[in-house]
């Protein structure tokens, strides 16, 4: 039985270092100080506020940082914990992976638009120099 245990303990650290590492040699950890930094912004650039997104965990499920400041702009989104993208481009933030906070759709030129919630309407566009 002590034997079983340590083959099962054994795999496990072997897949979480095979998952940490991604299975090429490069860290995932890595990734994630690699992560997009966006600018979101509320009704026309009345408000904005910085939103990061991290390494990838699975098939279109990033992690994400959301700035405290985008209270703002739509209260409850600074619990956004993921980027959720979808095979039609839409992306979704939630704080569960599942259920969104946030919808965006692919905008016209560079960026995403939401759509739900209706209001506020809120554009996310890559900015590498955002202070909030």
């Amino acid at each position: 039985m002590k034997t079983l245990s340590a083959l099962i303990a054994a795999a496990a650290l072997f897949g979480g270092v095979q998952l940490f590492h991604d299975g090429n040699g490069e860290s995932v950890a890595d990734e994630a100080t690699a992560s997009n930094t966006y600018r979101l912004v509320a009704n026309g650039d009345e408000a904005a506020c910085a939103v990061s997104r991290g390494a990838e965990i699975s098939d279109g499920l990033s992690l994400l940082t959301v700035a405290p400041a985008c209270r703002r702009l739509l209260p409850g989104i600074e619990r956004a914990k993921f980027w959720h993208e979808q095979n039609d481009g839409t992306v979704a933030f939630s704080a569960n992976g599942i259920d969104p906070i946030v919808t965006f759709a692919v905008a016209d030129g560079d960026g995403y638009e939401s759509y739900a919630p209706a209001t506020p309407l809120l554009s996310l566009a890559g900015d590498r120099k955002t202070d909030d």
